[in-house]
């Protein structure tokens, strides 16, 4: 996304589906979503949880065990190479933390929300 992109960063919410879109890579000048943005976009990813400081969704998913946790992150991590943008995961037993965030802008990008939308459809 970069700043021309301004102009278009939320129009998900308005009819397009999130998880039919591609990750793009982010380019240097671009800015995070605003707080208003994301929440806009957590309309369409709502088993997400937007950070207080609006920089990073979040969801926590529970499994029987350890292996049903492992192999949804195997699966969520072949997701994230194919879109080029990486999570932060955290498998435990019985449970995957996912973490989203556009490092390279230091916030929420639409990747963040087109991402979530993808795992949704595959957890």
């Amino acid at each position: 996304m970069n700043q021309s992109d301004d102009a278009d960063r939320g129009k998900a919410s308005n009819g397009v589906d999130l998880a039919a879109k591609k990750c793009v890579p982010c380019e240097g000048g671009a800015f995070p979503l605003t707080r208003d943005e994301a929440e806009k976009l957590l309309k369409d990813t709502p088993a997400w949880m937007l950070w207080p400081d609006a920089s990073t969704i979040s969801r926590s998913l529970k499994f029987k065990n350890f292996k049903d946790a492992f192999a949804c992150a195997t699966k969520i991590a072949a997701l994230a190479e194919e879109e080029g943008h990486h999570p932060d995961l955290l498998i435990s037993w019985g449970r995957v933390e996912i973490e989203l965030s556009t490092h390279a802008i230091g916030g929420l990008s639409e990747n963040d929300f087109i991402l979530a939308a993808k795992i949704d459809k595959i957890t």
